[in-house]
């Protein structure tokens, strides 16, 4: 799902069942993909970056060449939960499709749409919002979250955020979410909310299921959360050239010695994560490799590896962009798409609740 992370603490006794369920939903993703619909998508606040890719994007391809029906969704509606203006999102979401498209999704069989262009989602916030209390709202853990962070009142858009995304993921039926651990409570609120539409109208919409993923953790290039404000992000986008500059700021120490220890050498911890990802290696394997080799090595090896996986992303990213209407044009015609999809839910939503005039 991905839209935007939390942190929550889920019993064992119940996070080992739904591994358990997750185990088994992906054997029947295996044996019947054509069973299932994935809803999933981003916010897009920024160019997408390693931590999308590896986090994300890398799941949603495998996934779509089983044979899943795959749906993205640009929420750019939900860019102003938490912020003034939508900047520029417009580029964003053009970067995106662009990404999207480099890393092996398949534009002509994904549905790649913006929130803000199928009216009829919205229209299910409505009836979606009778069926939650605002304590059920209060306690999602996004909310519970921006709430404490926050020196400013909670907005009602991102008091509801969590109703969005019910709408974002039922408008099309998905039955199926690929999330990681700290995303299972968005989840749950849409399969509450599904349920509780079908028992009071009469059965419409599918209980959404947790594919459970084995998200890494990708810090930035200091350390810290992978952010585009903090400037420690790898952006996809990125040239060559770009990477090795970015990586050659990163701060590192003074000891020659490379260990990988994340509360103590951040950056030197962190650049060894990166470089493992793209080398599939580990962490203290790379160290032990580079040993007394010091800050430059360390950073050399991570430039390289980057650099050299993500050549084929780039070259093929570079090539459709070269087609100015390439990435709108995936836009306009997954938005065509949604907006059938999405009114035929509406009809169907208004038929059991009585209200066709």
């Amino acid at each position: 799902m991905n839209f935007r992370s939390c942190t929550v603490t889920t019993p064992s006794d119940s996070f080992s069942a739904t591994r358990d369920r997750s185990d088994e939903l992906a054997a029947e993703v295996a044996a019947h993909p054509d069973r299932f619909r994935i809803l999933t998508g981003e916010r897009p606040t920024g160019r997408l970056h390693l931590g999308h890719y590896f986090a994300t994007i890398r799941e949603r391809v495998r996934l779509q060449d089983l044979g899943v029906e795959l749906f993205v969704i640009l929420a750019d509606y939900q860019v102003i939960t938490d912020r003034d203006t939508l900047g520029q999102v417009r580029d964003n979401v053009c970067s995106a499709v662009l990404d999207y498209a480099a890393a092996g999704i398949d534009m002509d069989s994904a549905t790649v749409f913006t929130h803000s262009a199928v009216p009829a989602l919205n229209q299910l916030m409505l009836p979606f919002l009778s069926l939650v209390t605002e304590a059920e709202l209060h306690r999602n853990p996004t909310v519970k979250a921006e709430l404490l962070a926050s020196e400013r009142a909670l907005s009602g858009l991102l008091l509801t955020y969590p109703v969005h995304q019910a709408a974002d993921i039922l408008f099309c039926k998905g039955n199926l979410v690929p999330v990681g651990k700290d995303q299972l409570p968005h989840l749950e609120i849409t399969r509450v909310i599904a349920r509780r539409f079908n028992e009071r109208y009469g059965h419409v919409f599918p209980e959404p299921q947790a594919l459970l993923t084995a998200t890494p953790e990708i810090p930035g290039l200091d350390g810290r959360k992978m952010s585009k404000s903090y400037g420690n992000a790898i952006s996809l986008s990125m040239t060559a050239d770009e990477t090795a500059a970015l990586i050659r700021r990163t701060p590192t120490d003074s000891d020659r010695n490379i260990t990988f220890d994340p509360d103590t050498r951040p950056g030197v911890s962190a650049l060894l994560t990166t470089a493992a990802l793209c080398l599939g290696s580990d962490e203290q394997t790379l160290a032990d490799k580079l040993g007394d080799g010091g800050g430059a090595a360390l950073k050399k090896l991570a430039t390289d590896a980057v650099n050299d996986f993500f050549a084929p992303h780039r070259a093929r990213r570079a090539e459709l962009a070269a087609d100015p209407d390439f990435a709108s044009g995936i836009v306009r015609e997954g938005n065509r798409r949604a907006n059938e999809i999405a009114e035929r839910t509406l009809e169907e939503v208004r038929a059991a609740m009585g209200t066709v005039y």
